[in-house]
This record gives C-alpha cells, sequence and structure tokens, in this order.
C-alpha cells in the first residue's frame, strides 16, 4: 500500500511535459513518475551482463600493456621525427 507522499519543485514546462507523457501513457503523474522509477531501478545489470562485462574487462585489461608499448613507440618516433625535421630546418636557414 502506498502511503508515502513525495512532493518536488519543478518548471511549469517541466510540469506539462510530464502530465503530457503520463496522458500518453493513460496514467497520472504520480503513476507515471513511480513507472520511471521503477525502470530505472531495473537498470541492474543481469547476471549474464555482469559475466560479458567481467570477460571485456579482462579483455581490455589485458591489451592494456601491448597499446602502451604501441604509444611509447609511437612517441618515440614522434619525438626523432621533431628532431630530423628541427635539424633540416636549421641546415636550410630556416629555423635558427
Amino acid at each position: 500500500m502506498q502511503t508515502e507522499r513525495i512532493t518536488f519543485l519543478t518548471t511549469p514546462g517541466a510540469k506539462a511535459a510530464l502530465a503530457s507523457r503520463a496522458a500518453a501513457s493513460g496514467v497520472s503523474v504520480g503513476e507515471y513518475i513511480r513507472r520511471k522509477v521503477e525502470e530505472d531501478e531495473s537498470d541492474a545489470l543481469t547476471l549474464r551482463e555482469e559475466a560479458e562485462l567481467a570477460i571485456l574487462v579482462a579483455q581490455v585489461n589485458e591489451a592494456m600493456p601491448k597499446m602502451e608499448a604501441t604509444l611509447d613507440e609511437m612517441s618515440q618516433m614522434l619525438r626523432q621525427t621533431h628532431q630530423e625535421v628541427d635539424q633540416m630546418l636549421r641546415a636550410m636557414g630556416a629555423r635558427s
């Protein structure tokens, strides 16, 4: 049995939007809000989703060292290229 009341303030536009959505759903504003809250509560992951997520996390964790090494190599290559371009520009007199 529902015996507790919740009151909150909102803008006239938001109130009108809630009333419109509730009417389109064929329920009162209170029932519409209750259903939305219950929907949010049902957003919890299922056991299967949790297992799939655990597999994905493990795969990402496994891939991280290789990704970090690749980024380190790219960074080193960019530093080297920057030095070479800088030397060329200095040799051409375009940079002092």
